[in-house]
């Protein structure tokens, strides 16, 4: 009803594996369902994924990892529901806790790395690593600061941080203090970002790019056989 009614733009299902079956929470502790939330997913999301392509709809399902017994070879790890959440998904990411941020003997975020397993409407097997800080979110210095090395923009020497001959901190999380300190040269750095991605008023766009640009609006396109 939510979905068909058009009312929200994004449902947050959290988690799969914590979806209870009538059947379970009626039952008794140790009863056996086999199978019976694989094919209730399957049953729902049949019906689900038309109607959330009618009202233009975003619905994240979170999942939890569990491990198949007995495997030999290969990851054991797994999915709770079925396959069906795989096949009708248009995009999966898998998420995971790869370090921890520590200030002195203070644990006070993690690093998170994000790859993509499937991707319907882009390349898949991309990946990214970002900065989840507790009490405060996703760390957007921490991730300026990276795209800004890996663009050139930012110059790392050891564990210094420069930007344009201004140092901002020794090792990284006094970079982002002083990223968090001055906002105007994180605004300065992140337009510079934006710009060469070709995003923005002064984004840099490839001449090929152009040229591309020109043609598609020069030649008429037709969708008749």
């Amino acid at each position: 009803m939510l979905v068909r009614s058009g009312a929200l733009d994004v449902i947050v299902i959290d988690s799969v594996a914590a979806l209870t079956p009538r059947a379970e929470i009626e039952g008794e502790m140790g009863d056996s369902h086999v199978g019976l939330q694989a094919r209730l997913m399957s049953q729902a999301l049949r019906k689900l994924t038309a109607n959330l392509n009618k009202s233009n709809t975003v619905c994240i399902f979170i999942n939890q990892l569990r491990e198949k017994i007995g495997v030999m070879f290969g990851s054991p790890e797994t999915t709770p529901g079925g396959r069906a959440l795989k096949f009708y998904s248009s995009v999966r990411l898998d998420i995971r806790r790869i370090e921890s941020i520590k200030d002195g003997v203070e644990v006070v975020g993690n690093r998170t790395r994000v790859k993509v397993v499937k991707n319907k409407v882009a390349p898949p097997f991309k990946q990214a690593e970002f900065d989840i800080m507790y009490g405060k979110g996703v760390s957007r210095e921490g991730s300026t600061i990276d795209i800004g090395v890996d663009l050139g923009f930012v110059k790392k020497s050891g564990a210094w941080y420069t930007y344009e001959g201004e140092q901002l901190g020794q090792g990284r999380e006094n970079a982002k203090t002083y990223l968090l300190e001055n906002p105007e040269v994180m605004v300065e750095i992140t337009e510079r970002i934006l710009s060469s991605v070709g995003i923005g008023e002064n984004a840099e766009v490839p001449e090929d790019a152009e040229d591309v640009m020109n043609a598609e609006h020069d030649v008429p396109i037709s969708l008749d056989d």
